[in-house]
């Protein structure tokens, strides 16, 4: 039996606010890197769940504090990782890869600092990446005997292709900040001052718009990745019915015949 996010300890090492429709989940371990213990790991599915079921998030950052963004899992804090003591199997409906995906509010990385194993893949789990400019990812897995086990293998060949992806996964290499933009991993890098503040702004312009519609399209762009064009044409037709019923789609052609900025209410 697998334990949920709310059975494990409580962490005080990862942060949760909520302002101007937008959720943010801060890992708060400068000193470690902000690598990831079990208790953080339940503390980030927990966090990502609230906010996709609290009605006035629209949009959900993901960052880390001081230099880092994440430098993977913590193997040396007696968590159980890494030191022979996970199990073969595990349900892993709940991990925070699994809950990344599935949620329907639309997430950016605000990666502030570098990333390396679990906390690249977390990264790459967001829909939107704004780097900073000195940091960087590193893919190193096959270097540590393992493979990117948190959503790694499945994201980036869809995000830069199969030959580039086995390159980078097959090599364990590093990537600085402008060669993932030039790759495709990142859509903005920044100065680091700026990395949380643009993925704010970017966060408020995606809040602003209808966010039933905003969290349709995440829907649909899912799955989408598993989908042949006639299907998801199919779906994304049963997807406008109940869209052109709202108040928001009522609103949003409202605001475009008087030519004003809509105010959508979620409903």
């Amino acid at each position: 039996m697998s334990e949920s996010p709310s059975s494990l300890p409580d962490t005080d090492e990862v942060a949760y606010s909520v302002a101007d429709h937008v959720a943010t989940i801060q890992l708060m371990r400068p000193e470690r890197q902000n690598t990831i213990t079990r208790p953080m790991l339940a503390a980030i599915s927990r966090y990502l769940i609230r906010a996709n079921e609290d009605e006035s998030v629209r949009a959900i950052i993901v960052t880390g504090s001081g230099r880092f963004f994440c430098a993977g899992l913590d193997l040396r804090g007696g968590s159980g990782i890494g030191d022979g003591r996970m199990r073969p199997t595990l349900d892993l409906r709940q991990a925070p890869p699994t809950v990344l995906h599935n949620i329907d509010k639309p997430t950016i990385c605000a990666h502030n600092g570098s990333s390396a194993g679990y906390g690249m893949d977390l990264a790459l789990g967001c829909d939107i990446r704004i780097m900073a400019a000195e940091s960087k990812m590193s893919a190193a897995f096959t270097a540590r005997g393992v493979v990117p086990e948190s959503g790694g293998t499945w994201l980036l060949p869809r995000l830069i292709g199969w030959s580039k992806a086995a390159e980078l996964i097959f090599t364990g290499r590093t990537l600085g900040a402008d060669q993932c933009l030039a790759m495709g991993l990142a859509s903005q890098v920044v100065p680091a001052d700026d990395c949380l503040a643009t993925a704010r702004a970017l966060a408020a312009e995606i809040a602003a718009n209808a966010p039933m519609a905003v969290q349709a399209s995440k829907r649909m762009m899912r799955m989408g990745a598993d989908e042949n064009f006639d299907n998801h044409v199919h779906h994304v037709y049963l997807q406008l019915l109940p869209l052109f019923q709202s108040d928001d789609f009522r609103e949003g052609m409202k605001a475009f015949m008087e030519k004003r900025p809509a105010v959508f209410g979620g409903r």
